[in-house]
């Protein structure tokens, strides 16, 4: 899997563990057009269940091409799915692309020194956050956009998450990123399509530091 730059800024979707997947795969079926990725984030479930959700959201039309797993390499490989977004406590970026260099490879990182080590282990891409104040991060004091700005130096696409909305985007964008992943944002929003398309809006206006999987 490799990267090309283009205008296009990436949205990522990242489920939250709460809902039934039958739920989550209703709400992705109808905005799927508009992200690049949908995040399985389903910590409390075992490999079979995951694989299951997998199933559920393929049969909903989603394609394999936009699904990432949190954490479970084995589940990626053997769903078929697009990727696996790595964790601290996940296997390492060089092992997994060594062994799968067909998988999309993320790693989650919270700084800049996170970012490069990430970056020379063989990421495809990094989730930095949390950018700003998060509900699913209460208490923890954010990254912040000088952190982000200073990812700028790695030459690895960064996609931003935490505390984003449609209307901080710009300032997200601005400072570098390369995409928005988010969470309820759109998954609890009243009406996640005009959610969606709402930060697609913004995201459409960014400024060609992209990056698209390819």
């Amino acid at each position: 899997m490799t990267r090309i730059l283009t205008s296009v800024k990436e949205l990522h979707i990242i489920s939250n563990g709460k809902m039934p997947i039958e739920q989550l795969g209703e709400i992705v079926r109808g905005i799927h057009p508009y992200i690049t990725a949908i995040h399985l984030r389903e910590k409390q479930k075992t490999a079979r269940e995951l694989f299951h959700a997998v199933q559920l959201l393929t049969e909903a039309n989603i394609p394999l091409s936009k699904i990432i797993i949190n954490d479970r390499v084995d589940v990626a490989i053997v769903s078929r799915a697009r990727g696996v977004q790595l964790a601290f406590h996940s296997l390492e970026a060089a092992i997994v692309k060594e062994n799968f260099p067909q998988l999309m490879l993320g790693s989650s990182i919270h700084s800049y020194e996170e970012g490069r080590k990430a970056k020379e282990n063989g990421a495809d891409y990094v989730l930095f956050g949390h950018v700003f104040p998060s509900k699913s991060k209460p208490g923890k004091t954010p990254k912040g956009l000088e952190e982000l700005t200073k990812l700028r130096q790695l030459d690895i696409p960064v996609i931003a998450i935490g505390g984003i909305t449609a209307e901080n985007t710009g300032l997200v964008l601005d400072a570098g990123a390369n995409g928005i992943a988010v969470m309820s944002g759109v998954l609890e929003a009243s009406n996640p399509l005009a959610a969606v398309k709402a930060y697609v809006n913004v995201l459409k206006k960014g400024d060609g530091k992209g990056g698209e999987f390819i």
